[in-house]
């Protein structure tokens, strides 16, 4: 199964919120044509009813694939209508939070073919990252058109298995979110030192996303990024004393976070 085959029998999309258009943008700049596509979104966006998809329309008898990128709250309305469809000849990759593996198999049938997928918001800018882990249905030719397919907003992981997509999910999928508070607390604590407001928060932004792309584009690991910056007894050093001290500092306060948000998946995965 390949994209050849997505485009002789169609793709299904759940959902086309912010990440099922970013999925479906990613697909039809890459060459996916729209006519192979089908949508299915009790609330579509003007942006989707433009790109010529079929929209809430009659599904194929066997589409290669379904994506399902519905909040996980509407799952149980909306899963149940593509009952038909399992069993094995239609590919099933979800990434909807929280909804593992065996929830599918309980609604599709355990002979389908299922791949879980963990992407990121930065998905809407092509720079996210994604992990995916299958049942043991989903072989090589079903990861790897997943790959091809998340791949359209960002870079792609394999995982061992499902067991490491809560640490996955505290990691990368909440990700985000902590990167977002620290730009909104460095530019906060810029304000406290005497910055205009807006200049401060330009400083945090662009310095948060340049040190970013730095770790990513660098050959020496972050740690040693984190040398070259700081000169014994500079100002670096001051603020680093700080923000690296193992009683309070981000080292139990990261792990401390991350490891919430784990359970919190685990919980939620019951």
């Amino acid at each position: 199964m390949d994209m050849g085959t997505v485009r002789d029998r169609g793709l299904v999309l759940l959902g086309c919120g912010k990440m099922g258009s970013a999925m479906l943008a990613g697909w039809l700049k890459g060459g996916l044509p729209a006519k192979s596509v089908w949508v299915l979104d009790p609330h579509p966006s003007n942006w989707v009813r433009a790109q010529g998809v079929h929209l809430n329309a009659g599904l194929p008898d066997a589409p290669a694939i379904v994506l399902i990128a519905v909040k996980p709250q509407m799952m149980a309305e909306a899963l149940p209508s593509l009952k038909a469809l399992g069993g094995g000849g239609t590919l099933f990759v979800s990434v909807a939070a929280g909804t593992t593996i065996a929830t599918y198999e309980t609604v599709l049938g355990a002979g389908t073919p299922i791949v879980r997928a963990m992407p990121n918001t930065p998905a809407a800018i092509a720079q996210g990252i994604t992990a995916i882990c299958g049942n043991a249905l989903a072989g090589e030719a079903h990861l790897a058109l997943a790959e091809a397919l998340l791949s359209a907003v960002g870079q792609v992981v394999r995982l061992d298995g499902e067991h490491q997509m809560d640490a996955v999910t505290a990691v990368s999928g909440s990700g985000p979110a902590y990167v977002f508070h620290l730009i909104e607390t460095l530019a906060a604590a810029g304000e406290a030192e005497g910055l205009p407001g807006a200049l401060a928060l330009q400083l945090a932004k662009a310095t948060v996303a340049g040190a970013g792309a730095l770790a990513e584009a660098a050959t020496e690991d972050p740690g040693q990024l984190r040398v070259n910056v700081t000169s014994p007894g500079g100002t670096t050093a001051a603020a680093l004393a700080v923000l690296m001290d193992e009683g309070r500092g981000f080292p139990p306060l990261l792990k401390e976070a991350v490891h919430a948000a784990a359970e919190r998946g685990r919980e939620l995965g019951k």
